[in-house]
């Protein structure tokens, strides 16, 4: 079953803080500049690759119907 993340104006800060505080230390890499990631908004999980294809689908197959964000690292 999938959790109800919030209304559109309360999933952005919280995809936010998620990144900066949980994500972004651990990407953030010379070898990582101009990747994207992907994140599951609902499990934490993450994927980095070249265009975030291969990583979205990676996500979704662990979380099906998964609401995913892609960042530009």
């Amino acid at each position: 079953m999938q959790t109800i993340l919030g209304s559109r104006e309360e999933v952005p800060p919280r995809a936010k803080h998620l990144y900066e505080s949980n994500i972004r230390p651990k990407i953030d890499l010379e070898e990582n500049v101009g990747k994207r990631v992907i994140i599951d908004l609902e499990t934490g999980n993450y994927k980095v690759d070249e265009n975030g294809l291969q990583a979205a689908d990676y996500l979704s197959a662990k979380h099906p119907n998964a609401r995913l964000l892609r960042l530009c690292i």
